[in-house]
């Protein structure tokens, strides 16, 4: 009546066959502790204030070399250039301050990450004007919000991370 397993095909076990097809995982203690910690939300505060400086001296730097002439790309370029630099010096001194490594070595993570952060919120500006119908302003502001997030822990977790101890 009901197709017989060839010899040597096994049959699943009772567990796997009583076991649901989908668990939910409980959430992880390092993430719940985290999300708990009252330092990581101060650094993102401070993440975030060094960012809205960064803002804006994106801004008036574009603004500034726009009036001068420069092409938009190349004034988008050099003020992006500035002001990541900007972002980096504050997050290091004010916002990972306890996390001081190697200077070259964290500058390059940092940079690494701000280009990727500004990919992503490039294409994020880019959809929300093209198909979202939002104001370039407006859709910058979105963008940076949602954006800032994948910064800011791309940041804590790469470039101003805790260095391990080396063990004696």
């Amino acid at each position: 009546m009901f197709p017989q397993p060839e010899e040597k095909e096994a049959l699943p076990s009772r567990s796997t066959v009583a076991r649901p097809a989908a668990t939910v995982q409980p959430p992880r203690p390092r993430l719940v502790a985290s999300l708990r910690s009252v330092r990581n939300w101060q650094q993102l505060g401070k993440f975030c204030v060094v960012g809205a400086l960064g803002y804006l001296i994106n801004l008036a730097v574009y603004d500034a070399l726009l009036h001068e002439g420069l092409h938009y790309l190349v004034a988008a370029t050099c003020s992006f250039l500035v002001a990541v630099t900007s972002n980096y010096t504050w997050n290091r001194l004010w916002t990972f301050r306890e996390h001081r490594g190697h200077l070259g070595i964290q500058g390059m993570r940092f940079f690494l990450v701000s280009l990727a952060a500004l990919g992503a919120n490039l294409l994020v500006l880019h959809l929300l004007i093209a198909y979202g119908g939002l104001g370039r302003l407006l859709a910058q502001a979105v963008a940076i919000v949602f954006v800032t997030p994948l910064n800011f822990v791309g940041n804590k977790l790469w470039s101003f991370r805790r260095r391990k101890l080396e063990s004696s």
